[in-house]
């Protein structure tokens, strides 16, 4: 078994300090290791001449000598020298093993991180191919396809040494070389770019399948299930067809060189009988000849035989790099202390990712610790769009967001994370057990756990799941209602005493004994100093908040305390209804008031 030894640094750290944020960099540090795999490479190649030494004396001195003395030590040296020649490649063997399995320990954490933070900033990610390029990359590190890439430039020694047998033997050894390079280049010209595409098209076209997987049951219940597989199959019938126009490409230049691979070793031996029959060369040197020809355009073939295995790990080097260098502005910060939960938002703009406007713009306000905000407004106003921001899952595109004097996206995630409380509209949950879930996959502190779950009333419900707080959740585990899941939701986010807690729609699935806990779990928050924040369409929970927001068309309508808002609401539908009276609307006034009353309703 591999154990993890010093030749291994952390995932944050390389043996001389450096960070590692991208593959390049990586590689650059594994620099030497790749050169003194070169240098055992060239001394494995200049051995390879030993075997054809061997036949030359054999057929051309010992058969004429009939001298078993010397058949024995030159069998004697031979046998030694692939000893040594053994060792030469299970030494570089090896050292290549090491090297890929250093890239995967220490790039697979931090390419598992850039994907969850691409994701998250609603770029496409298919988490699937990203972590397969990983092991593609590795697989051909440790492969024979990096030893023929790296054995193909000796190809010249071998042509340059044909010349003490004959020139001839040299120059169609450098035109067969010369001809294998040229298709190799037309390959790479010609199939890389078009495999380029189908490999995207297919890795699009699994995550299309994925998606459509995870929305299965209201495309089953709705009839979407045919419509469904019409997207996909349009996208599959894409990628076939790209991936038909790479195959047909590989195959006409496959087919050339499958046909200079048959020809060229008859060729060969038909040049080395002529010199022979000439009296140029001696029977021995015939057959040493051919092995010496078959030496100058063998690891050339092999690459060429290989060159789609080549391309893949290309292709997977380059999205892997990519990935990592769009992901490289995250570094590494100071761990700060536990917020009291001051917040302040100035001049927020906010533009998520393929949004062609912003979704929030001119968003201004301050929330002292323990103080309760409620955020109104209709549909499309902006409303998760501020909550997503306010717990740091969407950067800013201007202005800021700041938590005790301290920007929310230049904290340590996994530092922040412990201090907030999160409650999402939709809520799935992680396969593991309600506690390990309800302790966010971190260390299960019993005690706390129970608190939570008292707070929101949920306690004695999980006692009489099947195995209590042990019942398996996720996408295999225990079912649970559209309540359940919120109010487990809720219990997640107060869990461990957060001074800063958000929430979408929290009240969006509970029943009347739900929302009720609800606001016993909000009033113990804020009772605690906990800064809390959460949207809604009820007004039920609107008199329990200190501050109203009131947003629409992603603007900030108004702020104060829900009395001020509230009387300014009942001011202007006042003034509304007298004008009204006095003065019959126009439609245009009256869909400006409906908006208006709707908002701080």
């Amino acid at each position: 078994m591999v154990t993890k030894s010093s030749a291994f640094q952390s995932n944050d750290t390389i043996a001389d300090g450096m960070e590692i944020r991208t593959l390049s960099g990586l590689m650059k540090q594994c620099k030497r290791a790749f050169v003194f795999v070169f240098i055992l490479t060239f001394v494995a190649e200049m051995l390879s001449l030993a075997p054809i030494l061997y036949m030359l004396n054999v057929y051309d001195r010992v058969l004429i000598s009939r001298s078993v003395v010397t058949l024995i030590s030159l069998t004697v040296l031979i046998i030694g020298t692939y000893v040594f020649w053994s060792c030469l490649e299970w030494i570089r063997q090896r050292l290549l093993v090491r090297i890929s399995l250093r890239i995967d320990w220490e790039l697979a954490s931090e390419v598992f991180d850039a994907s969850f933070r691409k994701f998250v900033g609603r770029k496409k990610v298919n988490i699937h191919q990203v972590m397969g390029d990983l092991v593609l990359l590795r697989q051909f590190l440790s492969g024979n396809h990096l030893l023929s890439l790296m054995s193909a430039p000796f190809a010249i020694f071998f042509i340059v040494f044909a010349i003490f047998f004959h020139p001839l033997l040299a120059l169609f050894s450098l035109v067969a070389a010369s001809l294998l390079l040229f298709i190799t280049y037309l390959t790479q010209r010609v199939s890389v770019p078009v495999m380029k595409e189908a490999n995207n098209a297919m890795a699009e076209t699994n995550r299309l399948a994925a998606q459509s997987l995870r929305n299965a049951e209201p495309a089953l219940a709705l009839g979407m299930h045919k419509a469904i597989r019409k997207r996909w199959y349009l996208r599959h019938q894409n990628y076939l067809q790209m991936q038909v126009q790479a195959s047909e490409a590989a195959s006409l230049l496959g087919s050339a060189s499958g046909f200079l691979a048959k020809a060229f070793p008859s060729l060969q031996i038909a040049i080395g009988v002529f010199l022979a029959i000439e009296g140029f060369l001696t029977g021995g040197m015939v057959v040493a000849a051919n092995f010496l020809m078959a030496k100058s355009i063998g690891p050339i073939r092999q690459t060429l035989s290989s060159w789609k295995e080549v391309a893949d790990a290309r292709q997977a080097y380059e999205r892997l790099d990519a990935l990592l260098a769009e992901g490289d502005t995250v570094k590494e910060r100071m761990a700060l202390p536990r917020p009291i939960g001051h917040l302040s938002v100035s001049d927020l703009v906010v533009q998520p990712e393929g949004a062609s406007r912003a979704v929030l713009s001119g968003i201004n306000f301050t929330l002292e610790p323990g103080q309760v905000t409620v955020v109104v407004g209709p549909s499309a106003a902006g409303k998760s769009s501020l909550v997503r921001s306010l717990v740091g899952i969407w950067t800013p595109t201007k202005g800021s967001i700041r938590l005790d004097g301290a920007d929310v996206s230049s904290w340590i995630r996994e530092d922040l994370g412990q201090y907030i409380g999160y409650v999402p509209q939709e809520n799935e949950f992680f396969e593991g057990t309600i506690a390990e879930n309800i302790a966010r996959l971190g260390v299960v502190d019993p005690e706390k756990i129970v608190k939570a779950t008292k707070l929101v009333g949920i306690h004695d419900l999980i006692l009489a799941f099947p195995h209590g707080y042990d019942t398996v959740l996720g996408e295999n585990g225990h079912v649970l209602t559209g309540g359940q899941k919120q109010r487990l939701a809720i219990a997640r986010a107060i869990y461990g005493d957060p001074c800063y807690v958000v929430m979408d729609e929290p009240n969006a699935s509970l029943d009347e004994l739900g929302e009720r806990a609800l606001i016993q779990a909000i009033r113990a928050l804020k009772k605690a100093g906990t800064t809390v924040i959460f949207t809604t369409h009820r007004p039920d929970l609107v008199n329990i908040a200190d501050n109203l927001l009131v947003l629409n068309g992603g603007k900030q309508v108004g702020f104060g305390t829900v009395v001020e808002m509230l009387a300014s609401a009942r001011k202007l539908r006042e003034a509304k209804q007298k004008h009204v009276v006095t003065h019959p609307p126009q439609s245009s006034n009256v869909a400006s008031h409906n908006e208006v009353k709707g908002a701080a309703a």
